[in-house]
């Protein structure tokens, strides 16, 4: 039995560049991975799934990301227990961290190394799996194939802030008025301060944002409250519909969390470091009775 960490995926910024004739978007994102996220445990039995946590009521028990991971690496002799922390459709890449937390432990439990054909077969299963394998900070551009890790980010105290509104993405890309806008710059904030990488991200934008925010418009209100509670940045993630501040250190990070807790008890809301170490190697478990 092991267990595998899946940890939040955090887009610090997302620039949307084009979009192919296939219909899929061009990205160019710097993603950071926090120490907040769900857990997927993995034992030889009986091909099944089972939930529990405090955002497992998003899920349903049938096919799923965790389900075709299952069925593209010829794991159907498998029992799979997620327990769920993150929220469901939440721009977090929560499913993505999910399936990528799964193929770890595959990879695992069946003694085997990444095969070649791997890469092609996670993109399929969604485009922000291959960097959740990854599960530290980088540059991915495309349509998630173009990965460029970035390991000398410094470390950024946040506060992740989810108004339980699941976005699902189709709808955000739907509403997307510019499709085609500029890259991020050349030079990347690389070995660069929490300061200075707050003031390089500041510069940048989530073109996802204002087509989010369009069809729930709470996420400026989760934006503005981020901000009045003491943030160096407030920004979307990803599609959406969770966001994140971030702070000058843990205490003020920790104080905006509780803050925004209080004021907000129907919000999902937590205290996180993005860019901090992360063990995302499976662990063996010992089986309970």
């Amino acid at each position: 039995m092991l267990r595998s960490f899946a940890p939040a995926k955090i887009n610090l910024c997302l620039h949307v560049t084009g979009q192919r004739s296939d219909g899929y978007h061009l990205l160019d994102s710097v993603v950071g991975f926090a120490n907040v996220g769900d857990w997927v445990t993995l034992a030889q039995g009986p091909h099944r799934l089972n939930l529990s946590g405090p955002q497992a009521k998003g899920l349903g028990a049938g096919e799923n990301i965790i389900t075709r991971v299952l069925s593209a690496f010829d794991a159907s002799d498998l029992a799979v227990h997620l327990d769920k922390h993150l929220p469901v459709a939440s721009g977090i890449g929560g499913g993505s961290s999910d399936a990528a937390a799964t193929y770890r432990a595959i990879l695992a439990l069946k003694g085997r190394a990444p095969a070649a054909e791997d890469s092609a077969k996670l993109l399929a299963l969604g485009a922000d799996v291959p960097v959740c394998v990854l599960a530290q900070s980088a540059r991915m551009r495309g349509i998630g194939a173009q990965i460029t890790p970035l390991a000398d980010l410094p470390a950024l105290d946040a506060v992740l802030v989810n108004p339980h509104v699941a976005l699902p993405t189709p709808h955000v890309f739907h509403a997307l008025r510019q499709k085609e806008n500029p890259s991020l710059p050349a030079m990347m904030p690389i070995g660069a301060g929490q300061g200075e990488m707050v003031t390089w991200l500041a510069q940048q934008r989530n073109d996802l944002e204002p087509a989010a925010i369009s069809i729930a418009p709470v996420i400026r209100d989760v934006l503005d409250a981020v901000l009045h509670s003491g943030a160096q940045l407030a920004r979307m993630s990803g599609s959406g519909a969770t966001c994140f501040g971030l702070y000058s250190d843990a205490a003020a990070a920790t104080a905006a969390a509780s803050g925004l807790q209080r004021q907000y008890p129907q919000w999902w809301v937590q205290a996180c470091t993005i860019n901090g170490p992360l063990d995302v190697q499976p662990q063996e478990m010992r089986a309970t009775t």
